[in-house]
C-alpha cells in the first residue's frame, strides 16, 4: 500500500561518495507454509522493504510495521513476507533507502541500493518427504560453514538447523557478521533459511544478550516446526555448569528456564499435530546422555529424557561433546536414539544429513572429508 508521509517534508539528499549498502544479507529465517522472514544489515540507517512474486517480475513489496509504525532508520532489518502458498517457490530481492536525517517533520532520503534476485520457498506441512541438514560446534571457524555442506552436494534439503556453539562467546555485532551470517549467507541462506538453536558458549560474553536481534526462529528461543511428515522440536539447553559457577557471577537462571522449556515442551508433544506425525525429532545442544556428569547434562536428562520417553520421541540429536557418537536406544535408560554430531577442529567435524518419508526416516552423518561415519534408520510406526 502507499505510505503517507504527510506532513513530513520528505527531501532529496545532495550527491556524495557515501551511500546506503549491504553489509550482509539477504539471510532467510523462519519459515513456515505461508511465510518466511528475511533479514538484512545495512551499513548506516535505513528503510527497508522486500520485493517478491512469483515471477522474476517480483510485483509485490513488503515491509515491517510495529504497533503502526513501519520499521525504519536501522541497520539491523527483517521483514516477514506472508500471505505465501504452502512448497511454492518464489523470487525476491531486498532494498533499504538511506535515511540522512530524522527529525520530527522533517525526514531526508539518500540512495536506494537493491540486492539481486534470489528464490525462496516455503514449507509444506503434507508433503510426503522432508530433508534438512544439522550443523553443530563451529566454534568461530567461518570456513567450516562451506567446506562442511559441500559434502551434501546436489541433494535436496529444506533447511539447515544450527544445533548450538557457532562461536566460543559473544564478542560483538561483527564477529557475528564474519563468522555465521556472511558465510552462510555466501553457502546457502540467500535461497534456503537456517534455524538457530543456542548451545552453551552463545549464552557467553558481553554480546550474548543482543544474539536474539539478529535471528528469527518460528517462536523464540525454542521452538516446534512441521516439516512433511516430521514434527521437530528445538530446545535451548543453556550452560552445561550450575548457574551458582562463579564465572557467571550472579546473572545467569538456566534451571528455572530450562524447567519451563520442560512445561512448553510436554505441551507441545501432546499437540493433534505431534502425536499424529509419523515422526517426532528433538534437536538440543548438551545431550541428555553420553556427555559426562556435569550439571546441564544431568539437569536436561531429569526434565527431559521422561518426556522424550513417555511421548514416543522418535529420536534425539545432539552436539557439544566434540565427539560424534550413534547411540541406539537402551532399555532402561533411554527409549530414543541419540545422534552426536562432532567437531570443531579439521578431522573431528561432521555434516548431519535427516530425511523422511511416511515410511522411514533415516540420519547419515559425513565426516569433514565426506566419508560416511554412520548412519540410523527408523521405520514409521
Amino acid at each position: 500500500s502507499a505510505i503517507s508521509l504527510s506532513p513530513f517534508k520528505v527531501l532529496s539528499a545532495p550527491l556524495r561518495d557515501a551511500s546506503v549498502s549491504i553489509v550482509t544479507g539477504p539471510y532467510l529465517q523462519a519459515v513456515s507454509a505461508t511465510s518466511m522472514s528475511i533479514r538484512w544489515i545495512t551499513n548506516t540507517n535505513s528503510y527497508g522493504w522486500v520485493e517478491y512474486g512469483e515471477t522474476e517480475a517480483l510485483g509485490n513489496k513488503a515491509h515491517a510495521v510495529t504497533d503502526g509504525l513501519v520499521n525504519a532508520h536501522t541497520r539491523i532489518h527483517e521483514v516477514v513476507v506472508s500471505g505465501l502458498e504452502p512448497g511454492r517457490q518464489y523470487y525476491y530481492r531486498i532494498a533499504s533507502k538511506e535515511i540522512l536525517d530524522f527529525q520530527p517533520y522533517k525526514l531526508m532520503y539518500g540512495e536506494t541500493t537493491h540486492s539481486a534476485v534470489y528464490t525462496l520457498q516455503t514449507v509444506d506441512p503434507q508433503a510426503i518427504q522432508t530433508n534438512w541438514l544439522v550443523l553443530n560446534d563451529i566454534h568461530d571457524r567461518p570456513h567450516s560453514f562451506g567446506e562442511l555442506i559441500r559434502h551434501n552436494g546436489d541433494a535436496p534439503y529444506d533447511f539447515v538447523f544450527l544445533n548450538g556453539d557457532m562461536f566460543d562467546y559473544q564478542t560483538d555485532e561483527q564477529q557475528l557478521i564474519d563468522h555465521l551470517i556472511h558465510p552462510c549467507t555466501e553457502t546457502f541462506a540467500r535461497k534456503k533459511p537456517f534455524l538457530f538453536i543456542r548451545g552453551n558458549h552463545e549464552t557467553r560474553g558481553k554480546f550474548a544478550r543482543q544474539l536474539k536481534d539478529y535471528f528469527t526462529n518460528p517462536g523464540g528461543q525454542y521452538f516446534s516446526i512441521k516439516t512433511g511428515p516430521v514434527f521437530a522440536v528445538a530446545l535451548d539447553t543453556g550452560e552445561d555448569k550450575p548457574d551458582t559457577e562463579p564465572v557467571y557471577a550472579g546473572i545467569v537462571d538456566f534451571d528455572q528456564y530450562r524447567m519451563q522449556q520442560a512445561i512448553w515442551l510436554e505441551k507441545q508433544l501432546q499437540l493433534k499435530e505431534a502425536r499424529k506425525a509419523r515422526f517426532r525429532v528433538v534437536m538440543m545442544h548438551i545431550p541428555p546422555f553420553y556427555s559426562g556428569d556435569w550439571h546441564g547434562t544431568l539437569h536436561c536428562r531429569k526434565l527431559f529424557s521422561p518426556l522424550f520417553d513417555r511421548y514416543r520421541v522418535d529420536l534425539v540429536i545432539v552436539g557439544h561433546t566434540h565427539k560424534h557418537g550413534i547411540h541406539p536406544p537402551v532399555r532402561g535408560e533411554h527409549s530414543y536414539p541419540i545422534i552426536i554430531g562432532g567437531g570443531p577442529k579439521e578431522g573431528k567435524r561432521t555434516l548431519i544429513k535427516v530425511s523422511a518419508d511416511a515410511n522411514q526416516l533415516a540420519v547419515k552423518m559425513l565426516g569433514d572429508t565426506g566419508a560416511e561415519l554412520g548412519e540410523y534408520k527408523i521405520s514409521s510406526r
